[in-house]
């Protein structure tokens, strides 16, 4: 029989895990796992791990070798480079080259899947919002923009339009998506007039202070959606400006919850 784990309580059988990221300061995965955790009575805990973006090769090859290690959470800028590192990963994270989880087998080798665009589809469908048919408008296709771009496309939106100042990394999205879903119509390019049903930032922008915005929801129609995956702050300067031109807004709160009990169930918990 396994002792009961008092909440807090952190000893020599503590199994962890950790987030790694830069920057990290607006990460609430922390607090939900840790919550998770408590309220389960799990003898374990998930900690921030703050590397820079140039630090993440050493920084894994450390990591990888924490035998109480049994898993990390993935973020910005870091899900590319951890995806090539790792001994196995998932069909979504092959299809985007890019991971947000990763655990520990327990024969040692480490295994990644993407769940960031799975996340933020669950997250929609909790609020209400069915993206079947929807003409989106998606901006950033970095790892969490690619993989954003896969779960809308698998749930059936009739039009996805890519925005990214990387053209070369968004035309083989573009080429990939089209190839993979025909029944989809996906452009590149603005078009005059076009209407979306929701527009989504999947960019960095918002997550610093002075950042400028995305896009400017003034532009669009009041019935578009208006959707940010930043976490912290909640409302976003982005979001705070389509309350104020009269717009229904999405915050990345719906998006995270979604991922992390995805992510939890990665790592062998249910949250």
């Amino acid at each position: 029989m396994s002792a009961v784990v008092r909440p807090g309580q952190l000893d020599g059988s503590t199994r962890l895990y950790g987030i790694v990221g830069d920057p990290i300061s607006a990460v609430r995965s922390p607090e939900v796992f840790n919550a998770m955790f408590a309220q389960r009575g799990v003898n374990a805990v998930l900690v921030p791990l703050h590397v820079g973006e140039e630090d993440i090769a050493p920084a894994w090859a450390g990591l990888a070798k924490l035998r109480n290690l049994s898993g990390l959470v993935v973020t910005m800028p870091h899900k590319g480079r951890v995806f090539a590192m790792l001994d196995e990963v998932g069909p979504a994270a092959k299809l985007v080259g890019a991971v947000n989880a990763a655990r520990r087998e327990p024969d040692g080798r480490w295994t990644g899947d993407m769940f960031d665009g799975a996340g933020f589809v669950e997250g929609l469908r909790d609020q209400g919002h069915d993206p079947r048919g929807w003409r989106v408008c998606l901006f950033g296709v970095g790892g969490a923009g690619a993989a954003i771009a896969l779960a809308l496309a698998q749930a059936g939106v009739a039009a996805l339009s890519l925005r990214d100042p990387d053209t070369a990394r968004r035309d083989a999205l573009h080429r990939q998506l089209q190839h993979a879903f025909p029944q989809t119509r996906f452009t590149t390019d603005t078009v005059a007039g076009e209407a979306f049903d929701a527009v989504v930032n999947a960019t960095p922008l918002g997550m610093k202070p002075g950042d400028p915005l995305p896009f400017d929801p003034a532009e669009l129609p009041t019935t578009t959606l208006v959707v940010d995956i930043v976490t912290k702050p909640e409302i976003t300067p982005l979001l705070q400006r389509a309350i104020d031109t009269g717009h229904r807004v999405h915050s990345g709160k719906h998006m995270h919850l979604g991922q992390a009990r995805l992510v939890a169930r990665f790592f062998g918990h249910e949250l």
